[in-house]
């Protein structure tokens, strides 16, 4: 599925941002690191990325992170934004088909692989930066926020991302079988 942006993949990628941003916006845990909460969002962008291409996964976070700032009073903090997109984006290049209707050890050692990638460089890079060099942040106040955003943002990424794949390759059926 992942050969381009069709039509079926901009319905997702409304149908993803809408949901990220109704699961970011309602279905947040708050952590004890101020500003930085335990978000299963993160979950349905890297779903979505390995599904429909990590384009579909980066513009579903990148719209519903920017949504839920711009509704949230403290405006849009594009560090964060931009490095939702990034987690989003980065799954998608995991080479783990779910359309086949099985995954392997292999493929799932993919995507562990990829969605650890993915928070390394959105979080501790991408945030790190932009929050320092854009809103001149100190380093030592937003690196819990970053190492906290890191490890809850790869688990949920793993855990409800891998459930969700996992299941929808159950509803697939391989080519080359009769179920």
């Amino acid at each position: 599925m992942k050969k381009g942006f069709s039509v079926k993949t901009l319905v997702a990628t409304a149908l993803g941002a809408a949901l990220f941003f109704v699961l970011m916006k309602f279905i947040s845990i708050p952590s004890p690191i101020p500003n930085t909460n335990f978000v299963v969002a993160y979950g349905v962008s890297t779903f979505f990325s390995v599904v429909f291409g990590p384009v579909c996964g980066a513009l579903i976070a990148f719209i519903g992170h920017a949504l839920t700032d711009a509704t949230a009073g403290w405006g849009i903090w594009w560090s964060w934004v931009i490095g939702s997109a990034v987690c989003g984006f980065v799954p998608g290049l995991a080479k783990i088909d779910p359309e086949k209707g099985s995954i392997t050890k292999k493929e799932w050692v993919s995507f562990v692989v990829f969605v650890l990638i993915a928070n390394a460089i959105a979080w501790p890079v991408v945030s790190a930066v932009g929050d320092v060099v854009i809103y001149s942040e100190v380093f030592s106040t937003v690196l819990p926020q970053l190492a906290l955003a890191f490890v809850t943002d790869s688990l949920v990424c793993l855990v409800v991302g891998g459930a969700l794949i996992a299941a929808y390759a159950k509803t697939r059926t391989g080519k080359d079988t009769l179920e």
